[in-house]
Order: C-alpha cells, then structure tokens, then sequence
C-alpha cells in the first residue's frame, strides 16, 4: 500500500511481520517512517534484493510450509493426522469453540421412540 508507513507496507508480503520489517529496514538503511510512494526505485530494488537473498517469502515459503504439512500427514504423526481430519492442531478444546477449524456445526439427529 502506498500511503502507509514502508514498515508497515513490508507486512503486507506473506512472511514479512513487524519484526522482520524493522530488521529489514535497518538493515538496507531506510527510514520507516517514510510512506511507501516516497521510496525511490533505487531503494523500491534495494529492499527487495534484501528480502529475496535473506528471507523465504510469498511462493516459495508458502510451498515449504505445504511440504511441512504433508510430511507431517506421510508419517501419520498426531499433527499430521489432526491437520488430516481439519481438526485444531496445536492443543486447543473441540468440546466448545473451534469452529474455524471444524466448519459449521454438525447438528445430531436423536432416534425417534416407536410405540
């Protein structure tokens, strides 16, 4: 985005958080408190160099964290088979709640009594 601050336009590329985006910037020299359009080209191919030798982003980490993923489920670890059935993977309770990872609930039907 052009109109923010250039540390928090770095936030907007997927593996580049608030802390990573300062620790670029610092290290490239910029100003963060800068807008985005006020960048010039020279620092606009700077920083991106920066983030494409030091730091997995967008395509290429989304595909390691996929790969993660399936290693995970090839070797039927816990995660791997809670990842499997779209259940919480990290501990969390599915008695209440949990309805990101579960989808919409799933009402029962109860057995009608036959007289």
């Amino acid at each position: 985005p052009d109109k923010k601050r250039t540390v928090i336009s770095l936030t907007y590329i997927y593996g580049v958080g608030l802390h990573t985006a300062k620790k670029i910037l610092a290290e490239t020299g910029i100003n963060p408190d800068r807008r985005a359009f006020e960048l010039s080209e020279a620092d606009i191919s700077k920083l991106a160099q920066h983030i494409q030798t030091n730091y997995p982003v967008e395509g290429d980490l989304r595909r390691e964290v996929q790969n993660n993923i399936k290693r995970l489920i090839s070797i039927k670890s816990y995660r791997g088979d809670r990842h499997r059935k779209g259940l919480p993977v990290r501990g969390q309770r599915t008695r209440t709640n949990a309805r990101t990872r579960k989808g919409k609930p799933k009402t029962v039907q109860t057995k009608k009594k036959t007289t």
